[in-house]
């Protein structure tokens, strides 16, 4: 047997991740442990949990796997503050203790959490572990690798190939001259936090109109047919200073930027507007001269820029390539996954056999709580429930409850790796209610009202409510496609006069409640051999609706990491305005449930920073 551990810390996102004799045995963001977002200390719980998976200790690893190379990252570092010295002291000063005191000395810091271990510790580089996670878990033989980010040691975009056991990044793109930089300076100028609101920016844009994306380049980067270009670094500070933009970029937009929880202009949505328009059309360029000089016809990604599902989708509908498969931990913590793969394929030369749908197991990774679990902690909390013992009765009641426009807290099997709830750590809803959207936004996520809740849909049903190819999978929710034209509804003139966030309160579908307002969708298609009871869930749902098609958004409130735990189920559950929790067998309802069970709303809330 031949045990490695993949890691990604110290930046964002933090996460564990466990190959053993080349099976993905468990994956997990240490966020959703120690319940703070984007945590980005070292994954020690993430760590544990996916050792006592697979049954064993520290001691029995065969190698740990980091998801970049510190040394090169500091070079990249010292550089840049040389080039900009003396105009970046203060980012300087606020960097280097982290460094001298725990970065630059990463095989003893991971010698020492992982208590027993005492073999080698191999740094891949941080696109190499993108690149990895992207390809090897694919169901592709081959195909053209592109990953996409803020920037790892110097890269900020590579592209190559993959082929059997072995990945070859051959181009890159180098700071500061970045993509993922570029779209989240616009997401500080908007008001939204780095790292973590760049999807708020993707989901405002369709609010705006994009007048300022001619602006963008002409003035913030000069952009090749190739997709490649090179920003004005005079519009930004991230180089130099603790903010993204400079006062010549806020000139240019006409004024500072937004003060975050302010109310939203439409020069906001135009702002948003402008930069994701951008954004896809340098995907576009990318992916059509990745095309060219590989000559492959499946392409796979990786990096943070590959979670712009708009992007992906532009690219899959209007690019070269015949398929596209994404990495459903895209981001950062993807990278822990990446590392441990490429040790074995790559620097082990161990064989990869293709996986079909592909090798993520539907990126339900990590823990479960089985029945019994579920039933011994209901027992200390009073809760009122009742169990079923065949899953018929259980779904039958789920599916009456959903259809009646009941908010559903559905917590099944093992959790999802990865940004997004696939129906394991889901909040269902009913995709054909007009009030839904508002209701789920404003009483059970308490968060912006402009932001879009995604369609699950039966993979053999997705073609008909949206303009994709037959069966076409989006398993991962990482791919947005408009509306099909027969299920939108005719607006007779009533969006006249109308813009910004006057636009949420218009029908536009069969299905309102997941189509925004720009006709789009950010789809997850449902198939049996990924999803298992949530699959005859949606079958059920169809049976008694005819609608195959309803509501999935995470398992959390604003600012809260996914749910694990059953206890965090029921704490979000009492704490916000759901209606019915069901833990694997065990199905609560709201209005049954004792008073003295009550969480204190603002109390449980203020336990998450606002994202």
């Amino acid at each position: 047997m031949t045990a490695i551990l993949g890691l990604s810390a110290f930046y964002h996102d933090s996460a564990a991740a466990l190959v053993v004799d080349g099976e993905i045995v468990a994956a997990a963001q240490e966020e959703r442990f120690t319940r703070r977002k984007h945590d980005h200390r070292f994954p020690e719980h993430a760590v544990a949990y996916c050792l006592a998976e697979a049954g064993i200790t520290a001691a029995d690893l065969d190698y740990v796997g980091f998801y970049d190379k510190p040394y090169l990252k500091f070079e990249r570092l010292l550089e840049t503050y040389l080039a900009y010295a003396p105009l970046g002291f203060r980012s300087f000063l606020r960097a280097m203790p982290l460094w001298l005191n725990q970065k630059l000395y990463l095989p003893r810091e991971i010698s020492r959490r992982l208590d027993g271990y005492g073999k080698r510790v191999v740094f891949t580089e941080h696109h190499e572990a993108h690149g990895a996670s992207a390809f090897f878990p694919s169901p592709y033989e081959e195909a053209a690798i592109l990953t996409l980010d803020g920037v790892g040691e110097w890269a900020t975009a590579s592209f190559g190939t993959g082929r059997g056991n072995r990945i070859a990044l051959t181009h890159q793109l180098v700071f500061p001259h970045s993509l993922g930089l570029l779209y989240s300076a616009f997401t500080y100028y908007a008001g939204f936090k780095v790292n973590s609101g760049e999807y708020k920016l993707m989901g405002l844009a369709p609010y705006g109109k994009p007048v300022h994306a001619q602006k963008i380049l002409d003035h913030l980067l000069d952009l090749k047919a190739d997709g490649s270009f090179r920003m004005d670094m005079s519009y930004f500070d991230y180089c130099r200073g603790l903010t993204m933009t400079s006062p010549r970029f806020h000139d240019l937009f006409g004024g500072p930027p937004r003060a975050p929880e302010s109310p939203l202009s439409e020069r906001d949505m135009d702002i948003a507007a402008s930069i994701q328009s951008v954004t896809e059309e340098v995907m576009l360029r990318i992916g059509r001269h990745v095309h060219a000089a590989t000559g492959m016809k499946n392409l796979c990604m990786a990096g943070g820029v590959a979670l712009n599902c708009v992007g992906n989708g532009r690219l899959l509908r209007e690019g070269p390539f015949e398929n596209l498969w994404i990495q459903p931990a895209a981001g950062d913590a993807g990278g822990a996954l990446g590392a441990a793969q490429f040790i074995w394929h790559q620097l082990l030369d161990k064989p990869r056999t293709v996986r079909l749908p592909d090798g993520q197991s539907g990126s339900l990774l990590g823990p479960r709580f089985d029945d019994e679990a579920v039933a011994a902690f209901l027992e200390t909390t009073g809760a009122r429930c009742r169990r079923f013992d065949d899953e018929t009765s259980l779904l039958d009641f789920v599916v009456e409850q959903i259809a009646s426009e009941k908010v559903v807290g559905w917590m099944q099997g093992r959790m999802e790796f990865g940004p997004r709830a696939l129906g394991c750590r889901s909040i269902l809803g009913d995709a054909r209610s007009t009030a839904m959207q508002s209701v789920m936004n404003l009483k059970i996520k308490f968060r912006e009202s402009f932001r879009p809740f995604a369609p699950s849909v039966l993979e053999e049903r997705t073609h008909d409510y949206f303009e994709v190819r037959e069966r076409e999978p989006s398993p991962y929710m990482l791919l947005v496609a408009p509306v099909a034209a027969a299920r939108r509804a005719d607006l007779d003139g009533r969006a006249e006069g109308k813009s910004g966030l006057d636009l949420l309160r218009l029908r536009r579908s069969e299905v309102p409640a997941v189509t925004h307002v720009d006709y789009s969708a950010r789809v997850q298609t449902v198939d049996a051999a990924r999803h298992g009871r949530y699959y005859r869930l949606l079958r059920r749902f169809e049976e008694k609706t005819g609608c195959p098609v309803i509501i999935n958004t995470s398992f959390n409130v604003r600012g809260e990491p996914i749910v694990c735990t059953p206890e965090e189920a029921y704490c979000c559950f009492m704490g916000t305005d759901m209606d019915v929790l069901v833990l694997e067998n065990h199905v609560l309802l709201k209005t049954e449930q004792p008073e003295s069970a009550r969480v204190d709303r603002a109390e449980y809330l203020s336990r998450f920073a606002l994202d």
